[in-house]
């Protein structure tokens, strides 16, 4: 059957023609229906109304109610929802957000009113009310999974934006994801950004999953130590140059035995860059119709996105949930994580996941940080001591733990106000 209707391919004298030579026995119902390209069921529907009024015989038809009416309070609930994101996302210079999202409209739909909707019915009404915007031009990245196992290759990265406008105060996003899989493996909300915080995600990631074979990170001076750009250093001599110098953060994933790789530029980061887009998307707008001013309460609605991207969305680059591609490779051994264990000597996880910093023993068996002064047992003076210091915001204490020449010599407990190392 032809998909074009009767009425654009025949006249309504064409039709009534065929349908008389049909009356008159001239040619079969068959026929009839061949050169029509039509049913038994709308052949004999022409014929009745032929038979019932040949004078007025017409091939259009009105329908009683329009076949895509949509019902009235979801109506309503689009134009709500379309105008809350113009005026309180689209067109606010604090949001970082500039493109209307409509799946996320969708989604809130279903998930606030009980109401199915589809895309193309939010995009029809968004463009009949002006509420569109055209799409840039899309830039080409590789979109490549480049590893064969997860664990092979870890990408790290912070941002720093205003995901809930009502804080009034940009907070930062710290995300870990492993390559293969495309799992969010880390993603936390912090009101600021320091090696600590690095270092407190990396130790919760290699004390949940294991070590992985390599570790993909930008240039940050957290990461990475770059003379001509860390200009106010204190390590900036002559002769050092870029790397010469371990930072607190690299020190660490040498004591674990991690290699580390650094971007070259900021589209080499576009594994993690896409999830960031994501989840930043996401979370402005449900912190803005939520009117979210804590970070308590938006580190909430992070792990809410987190969840969502992780066991819900089929992910475009490999085709799968991130999950369940995780779990199927670790069930089949394709897995280079390798389980976390301490390196001798050392007896803590407190003495690899630390900050360090090495001093000379006075004459009175002392050193000195950050005007903090500290007795240390067991060395004597004029010797070299390394002290490993793991912060304890919970409690707020610094426990300082004391190694000299590959041994523990003791440790000492002091309160964070008077020993501030976090802010490093």
């Amino acid at each position: 059957m032809s998909k074009q209707q009767l009425h654009k391919r025949f006249t309504a004298d064409q039709v009534k023609a065929i349908i008389a030579k049909y009356e008159a026995r001239h040619i079969t119902a068959k026929m009839a229906m061949q050169y029509l390209n039509i049913g038994h069921t709308r052949f004999y529907e022409l014929v009745a109304a032929y038979e019932q009024d040949a004078a007025n015989f017409s091939l259009e038809y009105h329908r009683d109610t329009p076949s895509n009416k949509l019902d009235s309070a979801i109506e309503q609930n689009i134009l709500k929802e379309l105008k809350f994101e113009k005026e309180k996302i689209i067109d606010n210079p604090q949001v970082p957000t500039t493109r209307y999202n409509y799946s996320y409209i969708q989604n809130h739909l279903k998930r606030k009113h009980q109401q199915d909707v589809s895309v193309p019915t939010i995009i029809s009404r968004a463009k009949d009310h002006g509420y569109w915007k055209k799409k840039p031009p899309k830039k080409v990245h590789d979109r490549e999974v480049i590893s064969n196992y997860v664990g092979e290759l870890l990408q790290h990265d912070s941002s720093h934006h205003l995901f809930a406008p009502d804080a009034l105060k940009k907070w930062y996003l710290i995300t870990n994801i492993d390559d293969y899989s495309r799992k969010l493996l880390y993603a936390d909300f912090l009101q600021r950004e320091s090696t600590w915080a690095h270092i407190m995600a990396t130790q919760y990631i290699f004390l949940k999953y294991g070590l992985p074979l390599h570790y993909y990170l930008d240039q940050h001076r957290i990461f990475r130590y770059v003379k001509d750009r860390d200009k106010n250093s204190p390590w900036v001599t002559y002769q050092k140059f870029t790397d010469d110098v371990a930072t607190q953060w690299k020190q660490m994933m040498n004591d674990c035995g991690v290699d580390v790789i650094y971007a070259l530029s900021a589209p080499a980061k576009g594994k993690i860059e896409r999830p960031y887009r994501w989840l930043q998307d996401h979370i402005v707008r449900t912190c803005v119709r939520e009117g979210i001013r804590d970070i308590e309460e938006g580190r909430k609605i992070l792990q809410h996105e987190v969840r969502e991207y992780n066991s819900k969305r089929v992910h475009s680059t490999t085709g799968e949930i991130p999950d369940i591609r995780f779990r199927r490779a670790l069930k089949e051994k394709k897995s280079l994580f390798r389980d976390f264990e301490l390196p001798p000597p050392f007896q803590s996880v407190k003495d690899i996941f630390c900050l360090r910093v090495e001093r000379t023993v006075d004459a009175y068996r002392k050193v000195s940080i950050q005007k903090c002064v500290l007795k240390v047992p067991g060395v004597m003076p004029r010797q070299k001591v390394e002290l490993r210091m793991y912060p304890d915001l919970v409690k707020g204490i610094v426990e300082v733990r004391f190694w000299h020449k590959g041994h523990f010599a003791g440790l000492q407990r002091v309160k964070i106000e008077e020993l501030p190392i976090v802010r490093f």
